[in-house]
């Protein structure tokens, strides 16, 4: 269902963390700021501020006045479980592949892998037995200051899948990303077919 521009317009409940875009600096939002919800993908939210452009976790939905979907508050809990039981179950590489498909650059309504970022995903067992996710990402831009957020975005929605106890997500330059990495389906979203 699409939002009409005044479902889009909001006043923060409260005082919010934030980052800046592009600089991917982190900024407080004051309570009763104005925002405009420019995005809303993979549990994120890109907002216009007085500021310029920033982005909300969805941990911090309701001072947009958003539900904090109950899908994201049962994947919290169970990152919170994980920490102290360590799982002897194999991750399932689609899921994890799935849960790289709910990160997004705040700017781009299109996900990192549908956008050609991730260059590689493995799944390494460390010398304790458990099991380790390696991704390998770029950005669109190497001066990206978002870069670090998007990152650990990945990183946190990856240790959601059951059976990973250990995620490293790095940012590597080479090669060097271009338009022709995207997948049809996001040139499609981009209107690039």
């Amino acid at each position: 269902m699409q939002q009409t521009e005044e479902q889009k317009q909001r006043s923060l409940t409260r005082e919010v963390e934030a980052v800046q875009i592009p600089s991917g600096e982190p900024l407080q939002l004051p309570a009763l700021s104005k925002v405009y919800i420019t995005q809303q993908l993979g549990g994120s939210y890109t907002v216009m501020t007085d500021f310029g452009l920033a982005r909300i976790d969805g941990r911090d939905a309701d001072a947009l006045g958003q539900d904090i979907a109950d899908e994201q508050a049962a994947a919290q809990e169970a990152a919170e479980k994980k920490k102290t039981q360590p799982s002897d179950e194999t991750p399932d590489e689609e899921a994890i592949w799935q849960q790289l498909r709910n990160v997004y650059d705040p700017e781009i309504p299109v996900n990192i892998v549908d956008l050609g970022l991730v260059y590689s995903m493995v799944v390494e067992e460390t010398e304790n037995k458990a099991s380790k996710v390696v991704v390998q990402m770029t950005l669109t831009a190497p001066g990206c200051g978002m870069g670090p957020a998007i990152a650990e975005d990945a990183r946190s929605k990856v240790m959601l899948v059951p059976g990973v106890d250990e995620a490293e997500v790095n940012l590597v330059w080479e090669p060097a990303w271009d338009q022709s990495m995207i997948s049809e389906e996001g040139r499609m979203i981009l209107g690039l077919v």
